[in-house]
């Protein structure tokens, strides 16, 4: 049954209804193909690698908590939503971090004290929280903010990348320009409602979104393999 206190962000979403959002629940598909995609990568080392296929079932995750979400529109859901977002990104930087530093417990822990800092100077600029809240009222950028530490991440990522020539700074690259434009389809879901024959463009954050869990899926386990053998950033 659904909560009286339905969350109601989304073009698509008209009513406190489970199927509601049609387009919107099953564009999270693209988050397990995702994880598909790099499971067998990683599952067919000789030593599979637990950091690797704990990132590839928060890719899923990703997916399945968004569905909820887009199903149930409550609170509770919300919560089961941006936790494996935020799991993903933060084990995802620890991961990049620890393996391109030679496994350096030392290195890896000064760099991500500087990336945590800078991610709370980012959202504190932002000003919202990683939840967008049950109050219906609109946002700036429709709640895009709260996404804006990630963004500036991937796009130092992928500059480090590019400077240093490291193999995976096509796949980070990519993954970046993805992103941005998922966030402008995120944004703009709303203002183009009434042109989109209620659909929005929201279900197009969720595929584009899912891309780029796969491009950075495959950057990590196919350039960045466990060992400490890595190309540093």
């Amino acid at each position: 049954m659904l909560s009286p206190r339905f969350i109601d962000l989304y073009c698509e979403r008209t009513a406190p209804g489970f199927w509601d959002e049609p387009v919107n629940a099953v564009s999270n598909a693209a988050f397990l193909l995702a994880a598909a995609y790099a499971l067998p990568v990683a599952m067919g080392r000789e030593r599979r690698d637990l950091l690797e296929l704990l990132l590839i079932a928060l890719g899923g995750c990703i997916g399945i908590g968004s569905f909820l979400f887009h199903t149930l529109a409550s609170p509770a859901a919300e919560l089961a939503d941006v936790i494996p977002i935020w799991s993903f990104v933060t084990l995802y930087v620890l991961a990049v971090i620890w393996r391109t530093t030679g496994q350096n417990v030392v290195r890896t822990a000064r760099i991500a004290v500087i990336a945590a800092v800078a991610t709370c100077i980012a959202i504190w600029i932002g000003g919202q929280s990683v939840t967008t809240g049950a109050d219906p009222a609109p946002m700036r950028l429709n709640g895009s903010l709260q996404y804006l530490p990630a963004l500036i991440a991937l796009t130092v990522f992928a500059g480090i990348a590019f400077a240093r020539q490291h193999p995976a700074c096509g796949l980070v690259a990519g993954a970046t320009l993805v992103f941005f434009l998922s966030l402008v389809f995120r944004t703009i879901d709303l203002q183009v409602c009434a042109a989109t024959g209620g659909v929005g463009t929201h279900f197009l954050w969720h595929l584009l979104n899912g891309l780029m869990v796969g491009l950075l899926l495959q950057a990590l386990v196919v350039h960045m393999p466990p060992g400490r053998h890595n190309p540093e950033l």
